[in-house]
Parts: structure tokens; sequence; C-alpha cells
């Protein structure tokens, strides 16, 4: 990120996402619109001069001088409890991006997609159903969405909504809704096989999550005879 200058950053928006989670739509002026599956820097400066920083997925691109981002709260955590709990509309701090070129979609893309979820790797793929929407995009989506409960799953009320073109799965690994089909558990080789297309349709498939819920699920994938160069992971540790 040599030379990406850090830039001021207002919060416009705060909503509740899921029971430990919020989205922010900040106005961050000069930034360039973004690609889904990018990400910005988030920086916060206490009075006393202290500061940390953090990565977080766009939640929705397409716009210069905004940046929608969703946020976990995380135990312990330095940035994500205040960006979820205490931040307020009107807020100042810093931001910079967008970040990274691998892991997006791009509404010229024309190959069939596969969507992989763990928790709240959802944002970035998200942003990918939102540009494959507002784009027009004919190109068919399967997203298959691991979570831990309901409760948690984030844009509940959106992916319930019928979306011509986007297949969603939802894999609950805790505790799943009375009278769902499937018992919570977590997400096997059956669950990627029968949520995402099959390899003969040589689709491009997308990995989020927790680092060993991306190498599992990028492990299902090529069992079943996907190409590996196909397979685009992103991952994040203990601190999101």
């Amino acid at each position: 990120m040599v030379g990406m200058p850090w830039r001021r950053a207002v919060v416009l928006a705060h909503r509740r996402e899921a029971s430990m989670a919020a989205t922010l739509l900040l106005h961050v002026e000069g930034q360039p619109a973004g690609v889904a599956g990018q990400r910005v820097e988030i920086r916060l400066t206490a009075e006393d001069g202290y500061t940390a920083d953090r990565e977080y997925s766009l939640a929705r691109t397409g716009e210069a001088d905004r940046a929608e981002i969703t946020v976990q709260a995380i135990d312990g955590g330095e940035v994500s409890p205040f960006l979820v709990e205490d931040i307020e509309v009107g807020v100042e701090l810093e931001a910079r991006g967008p970040i990274g070129g691998w892991f997006v979609w791009r509404p010229d893309q024309t190959e069939p997609v596969t969507l992989i979820a763990g928790g709240s790797g959802v944002v970035p793929l998200m942003a990918m159903i939102r540009a494959r929407r507002a784009a027009g995009s004919k190109v068919p989506f399967r997203l298959i969405y691991s979570v831990r409960s309901r409760e948690e799953m984030f844009y509940r009320a959106e992916l319930r909504q019928p979306d011509p073109g986007v297949d969603v799965t939802v894999v609950h690994t805790r505790e799943a809704p009375e009278g769902s089909p499937r018992p919570a558990g977590r997400i096997t080789v059956a669950d990627v096989n029968s949520g995402g297309w099959p390899p003969d349709f040589a689709p491009s498939c997308y990995v989020c999550g927790p680092t060993g819920f991306v190498e599992s699920v990028a492990d299902m994938l090529v069992a079943l005879g996907h190409d590996p160069h196909r397979v685009r992971t992103e991952r994040f540790g203990p601190t999101g």
C-alpha cells in the first residue's frame, strides 16, 4: 500500500446487522469506487495519539467517495467493538483503499460463480451479489453461507428476498432453526457439492472466512474436481 493516502472519513450511517455486527456507511473524500471483493483499511486515533488500524471488506461497491463495511465485534478487539457498539453518525476517522485485485468479481465475467462464506466472510461475497444485481448481470450465482445461528446471520432480510439467478444455501453450524431439514453441524463435502456449481461448469469459486474454514472448504472443492486455479480464497484471523 505504498503511496496510498489516508483520507478523512465521516460516518454517514450506522445500523445493526446481526447480534454482534453493524454496517457503517462512510463518506471518504477522494476514494475511488471499489470493486466487489476489495477491502479498505480503517484507522482510529486516541486522544493521546495512539493509533490502531484494521482492514475490512467492502460490503457494497460502485460509488466513489463511499465505503460501506460490515464489522463483527471481536472480544478484546481494539477497533471492532468501538465500530459496532460505540461509534456515532458524524464521527471522523481515517480510511484508505480500496485494497486488493485478485479476490474480486467484475461484471464482465461470464462464468458461473460459487460463493462460500464462513461467518463474517460473507461480507465481500455479498458485495459481489450486489454488484451483479446493480450491473444487471445474468451470470448465475450460488452462495453457501455457513453461520453458527440465525441470529448471527448477516443480511438476513436481503438474502431471503428473491434474486433471480442467485441461489442461497444456509448451513447452521451451532443452532439450526426449528423445522430445518439439515441438523446443525459444520459444512461438509455434501453441502459444497449440492450448494455449489459442479466442476464441469468451470465456475469461479470464492471462499472467505476464518483460516481453518477456508482451508477446509478449498480442499473440498479440489477433491470434488474443481480447478485449483479457479478457487480464490480470502481468510482472516482472530482480529478480523
